[in-house]
Formats: C-alpha cells, structure tokens, sequence
C-alpha cells in the first residue's frame, strides 16, 4: 500500500494538533477540506484512524500504526534536504531543541555560539519545559534533541551522553552553610527553604529526604521557576536546592554559594535524540558540540 506524502503530513498535522479545525489552520487550508482529506485516506487505509471523542480526536490502533510510518517517511524526507543542501556546500539546516530553564542561562548559549562559528547557515528553535516532558517531545518527533536531567529512561529515547552533576544547596557567602564543603539535609532543616516543584526532576532526589524528617521544614516557597528560586536564595530570604547549572555568574562573581548536598543522588544531565533515528548533518553537528561542551564542564 502507497501513501502521498502530503496525505501522510496532513493527517500526523491532524495527529499533532488533536483537532481538524486546528490542524487545518496550521495547514491553511478549511476544516471541511481537511476533513474531506482525512476522510478518503481512512477509505484508502480500510479502517477508522482516530477515535471521534468531544474533547478531540485520540489515535485509534490503525492510527498507531500509520502515526509511526508518517513520522519516518517525514524524518527521512528532512534528512534527504538537508543532506541535498550539505551537498552543495550550503551547510545549512535546523535543529529544534527542548531544555530546561537552568541549562538556557550558560549552558545552551555556548553550545549555540560554537554552533554559529562553525555553522552560520543553520539556524534553531529552543523550547524551555521539564526534563521528562522534553524526552517525551523527542520521541513524539516534536523536537530533534532534549538536553535535561532524566533518572528514568524512555525506552524510545537513545541516550547519547550523560555526567553527573552534584544536587546542592544555594545561598549567599554571608550564611552559615556557605562555609561548608558539603551539608547534610538534617542540617539544611534548620533555615527556611525553597524547593523545586513536584514535577521537576530536581524534586525527585529530594522527596526521600524530606519524608525522613520528624518533623517538617519550613517551605517558603515551592515553584517550578528555576529563576524564582535562584531569585529568593539571594534575596537571602531561604535556601534553595540546585545543581551548578543556571548559577554560574552568580558562582562566579560570588553572589551565591552552592555547597553539595551530602545524602542527595546527583543530578545527571543527558543529551537525548530518539531511538533509531538517523540524525540529520546540523542536528549531529550540535550533539557532538553539546556532549564536548558538557564534558568540558565535568572535567
């Protein structure tokens, strides 16, 4: 059985968007004709692709299948422009990138500056959301590349670096733990914190303390927003619970202290693309300078 490629990148916009009436505005197309589309591919197919539901459209068995084909014919069909353009000394390309606010402050920016010395025709798109959700939008083929810190492996995920960075405690030179070459969690209870929400991977190493504690500590503040919590540790107002990424002006002109947590598992910081797939020439180019940049950091 035969599908064109227009036919196939409608419905995975359909897929993607989880609406016609959505899908068919990214197309800029109508949702009738866009329906009309869907509707003769399913005929074409021999079975219903999408479950009809009033909240939207939910991919049916037949859906899996065909989701999984479209998605690799578009890959290869990206590659092979990329791969054309190479060709021809353009050295051009796109590389879409999902990260974390921490990593966005010195992290991205390097690997990027590399990027634009060695490649100024190739050009980005950097989206900022949790580690686990960023692996989660590399295998669902939304994005080229997740750089995060990741404890668990997406079995379609293919892991291409990883180091491991220590979980600490941030405050200003001025507070009694700053003094410290590493503090236990017993000692942290003491001060008033701010912790990293339960979403984020951070949190994960911390929860196991946390629930060791006779009695509880006293939480200021518990937000998502890697900048508010860096924020509020110099304020001075609490301690807040990081790794060295996103603080590195703040290490580096000595406003804030970072001490290792002693009982905390590391942070371990992976360069993640999706299993199997054969990464366009721009998209290895920055893997390749992201993993030396992050080795260069450990060492």
């Amino acid at each position: 059985m035969k599908f064109q490629s227009r036919a196939l990148r409608h419905f995975d916009a359909i897929r993607r968007a989880g609406s016609i009436r959505q899908a068919a505005r990214q197309l800029h197309i109508s949702p009738s004709a866009l329906n009309r589309q869907l509707l003769a591919f399913e005929a074409q197919i021999g079975s219903p692709l999408f479950e009809r539901l009033p909240s939207g459209l939910r991919l049916k068995p037949a859906g899996e299948v065909v989701a999984r084909h479209a998605i690799q014919v578009m890959q290869d069909e990206d590659r092979m422009s990329v791969e054309l353009q190479a060709l021809e000394g353009l050295q051009a390309g796109h590389v879409d990138l999902v990260t974390v606010e921490a990593l966005t402050h010195a992290f991205v920016p390097a690997v990027l500056g590399r990027m634009a010395v060695r490649y100024p025709r190739v050009n980005f798109s950097v989206r900022i959301g949790g580690s686990k959700r960023a692996v989660e939008q590399v295998v669902d083929v939304q994005a080229d590349i997740a750089i995060g810190f990741v404890n668990q492996r997406n079995p379609e995920s293919r892991q291409l670096a990883v180091a491991e960075f220590d979980l600490g405690v941030v405050v200003r030179p001025t507070h009694p733990i700053a003094k410290l070459k590493t503090v236990r969690f017993s000692q942290c209870v003491r001060y008033p914190m701010v912790l990293p929400a339960r979403e984020l991977t951070l949190r994960e190493a911390l929860d196991p303390l946390l629930a060791a504690q006779i009695e509880a500590p006293e939480v200021i503040l518990e937000t998502g927003s890697f900048e508010l919590m860096k924020r509020v540790a110099l304020q001075g107002r609490g301690i807040a619970f990081v790794n060295q990424f996103g603080i590195e002006d703040e290490l580096l002109r000595r406003r804030l202290v970072h001490v290792p947590l002693k009982e905390a598992a590391p942070s371990l910081l992976g360069i993640y693309v999706r299993a199997r797939r054969s990464l366009p020439p721009a998209v290895e180019a920055f893997c390749q300078l992201a993993i030396e940049h992050m080795q260069r950091i450990k060492n």
